[in-house]
């Protein structure tokens, strides 16, 4: 039997118990089996909580000084998530599995209840002990060895997770004096309810060991999950969770094979490369685009010379050259949206806060009903995020005043203030309005009569006869 197995034999146990007689007998007392039993398990009991307390106290005592004369980062993270504590609660269920049976006779049903209580106990707290020391040696491999941060925590978790597994199994076997392994084998009839009670586990411990295996996720990173509010930086990366604290400082909890199953955007590729994109346009007024001539061109390469190396360069060759570098010139002297386009390219290579080896574009998108976008792709000298807004910031404010200067001119949709200042360049003098005309409809003429309507000098007609002689028609219907 397995509880046969795990009973010490020690003579202190014999050793105690004459003890126990001869204390008895000098207190005159009658040697009675139940007192010495409770005067035994007294005994132990208070024997094993001090030797437990007394070791714990050498050994971190001994930890302290040896942290002291070597300055050992090891032994303070040891003192500070407590491992020797929760190692030493090992020793008082041991000295108790050690000396406790020899307190009861063999057939004695407290000692069988006392005693699988006592198992399970110190199955417990050795398994307690394993997770911390487990935990300890992950967390220094996370924090010495793990340099790309991977997500390890799900793997850790599954450990443990394994480690009380196993502890319950060998509780529940305690309980009902069988073998772990006949136990083991009947739970084979149970695997599909483990498996619908530890759905969530199973998935996150598959999708975390997919996001280990392929790099896809790291503690630390930036990212954005579209199908979720998740948009900022990566906190913790567990067996069930992924805490993503966004911009805001609220966290996002998210399951992990969420991201396994669905898209997610990772930032981390553009913090390593140390750049970041800029990719915005504006929208000039078609209206406004208008051919260049040698005066307008000496204007605006007199005012922002950086441009004269690129116009003297085209006149040489006598027709425009596509280079087709990453960061070049691409512009045109023959509009003045050309001029502008050659000026930002210039602009932006003389710029130290924009990557010179990475592309540079100045290119006019497809046209819209508001105008034509003018877009510019850059990418900034740094990823940080006040940084990068200021260049963009700084860029997009120096188009809006320079724009001008080439005659282009910025498209906004009509405000109340355009709407006030409404001129009109051909006015034209109001004429009077012609007198109304008016159209005489004649009345249907009267079948009754022969006699026509008689039209009179001025041109009216006179109805009075035709009128007489409806009236005496009338008279005469009332007569009869």
């Amino acid at each position: 039997m397995l509880i046969n197995a795990l009973i010490p034999s020690n003579k202190v146990a014999q050793w105690l118990l004459v003890h126990i007689h001869r204390l008895l007998d000098l207190i005159g007392l009658e040697k009675d089996q139940t007192i010495e039993e409770i005067i035994y398990v007294a005994i132990i009991v208070g024997l094993a909580l001090f030797l437990g307390w007394g070791i714990k106290i050498a050994v971190l005592y001994a930890m302290r000084k040896f942290m002291l004369l070597r300055h050992s980062e090891v032994g303070k993270e040891l003192i500070s998530h407590n491992v020797l504590v929760h190692c030493s609660h090992i020793i008082p269920p041991l000295v108790l599995l050690a000396l406790l049976p020899f307190a009861f006779t063999e057939d004695n049903m407290l000692r069988t209840v006392v005693f699988r209580a006592l198992l399970i106990y110190t199955v417990i707290v050795i398994c307690r002990a394993i997770c911390t020391v487990t935990s300890f040696i992950w967390l220094r491999f996370d924090e010495t060895r793990n340099s790309k941060n991977l997500p390890l925590r799900g793997i850790l978790d599954t450990t443990l997770g394994i480690i009380w597994f196993i502890a319950i199994i060998i509780c529940v076997s305690v309980l009902v004096n069988k073998s772990p392994v006949n136990l083991l084998t009947g739970l084979g009839a149970f695997a599909a309810v483990l498996m619908l009670v530890f759905k969530d586990s199973i998935l996150g411990l598959v999708a975390g060991l997919q996001l280990s295996q392929n790099d896809m996720l790291r503690v630390g990173d930036w990212i954005v999950v579209p199908s979720t509010i998740a948009n900022g930086i990566v906190t913790d990366v567990t067996l069930t969770a992924v805490k993503v604290q966004n911009w805001d400082n609220t966290i996002v909890t998210l399951p992990p094979y969420t991201l396994i199953s669905t898209s997610f955007q990772n930032w981390r590729g553009m913090q390593a490369s140390g750049c970041r994109q800029i990719a915005r346009a504006v929208i000039i007024d078609s209206d406004t685009i208008v051919p260049t001539n040698p005066e307008m061109i000496k204007t605006i390469s007199d005012k922002y010379p950086i441009i004269k190396g690129y116009l003297q360069k085209i006149e040489s060759l006598g027709h425009l050259e596509y280079d087709p570098g990453m960061a070049t010139v691409n512009g045109t002297n023959q509009t003045n949206l050309g001029l502008f386009r050659a000026y930002m390219c210039q602009w932006l290579l003389d710029n130290p806060a924009i990557r010179h080896d990475q592309q540079i574009l100045v290119r006019v998108m497809a046209p819209t009903g508001e105008g034509i976008p003018l877009q510019i792709w850059c990418f900034t000298a740094t990823t940080a995020w006040t940084a990068y807004e200021a260049i963009q910031s700084a860029m997009f404010e120096h188009i809006a005043v320079t724009a001008i200067d080439f005659g282009l001119r910025l498209f906004n949709d009509p405000s109340g203030t355009d709407v006030t200042t409404v001129k009109f360049t051909q006015a034209v003098p109001m004429q009077p309005a012609e007198p109304p005309v008016y159209v005489t409809r004649p009345e249907p003429a009267d079948m009754t009569t022969s006699n026509p309507p008689e039209k009179k000098a001025d041109g009216k007609v006179d109805g009075s006869a035709n009128g007489k002689a409806q009236k005496d028609i009338g008279s005469e219907e009332t007569k009869d």
